[in-house]
């Protein structure tokens, strides 16, 4: 009985934490939503832009230890600024177009496209085709691409 009972109290006590955590995240302030996305797109640029594209393009050499590494760093933080894009920083200044808030199915297709993308990326890390990582890693640069026109301010 004393084992049921503290399995419910566990229980009880976990649901209670969680509908405190939610109210917490509920009641981030939009500009720093807007931050840590800013901050997890930046660091996606560092792993792709500063390695996986130049690998791909041929500008570095091919090192695949590293192309796996930087990919799986990619692919983890593939998922993290897409939560940050709610309708309450739609008014803070960010490269965001008004398309992300407007288009939310569009913006998501993006988003799930990228993410795909990465995937499929890792999973050919895991093997020794050369070529495959190459224009895996060009087909990346695509979505990135693709989602920037539509969805990011022109630098």
């Amino acid at each position: 009985m004393k084992k049921r009972f503290a399995h419910i109290a566990a229980g009880l006590a976990f649901v209670l934490a969680s509908g405190i955590a939610i109210n917490a995240y509920s009641q981030v302030k939009p500009e720093t939503l807007v931050k840590q996305r800013q901050s997890a797109m930046n660091l996606q640029g560092k792993y792709f832009y500063g390695h996986l594209r130049l690998t791909a393009q041929g500008k570095v050499p091919y090192d695949a230890k590293m192309v796996a590494r930087n990919a799986a760093y990619l692919d983890a933080l593939a998922g993290m600024p897409w939560d940050g894009f709610t309708a309450a920083t739609k008014d803070v200044k960010s490269a965001a177009t008004p398309a992300v808030f407007s288009e939310p199915a569009k913006f998501k297709d993006a988003v799930d496209h990228f993410l795909a993308e990465t995937a499929k990326l890792v999973a050919l890390t895991k093997g020794t085709d050369e070529a495959a990582i190459k224009a895996q890693i060009l087909a990346i640069d695509k979505s990135c691409g693709g989602c920037h026109d539509t969805f990011r301010e022109r630098q």
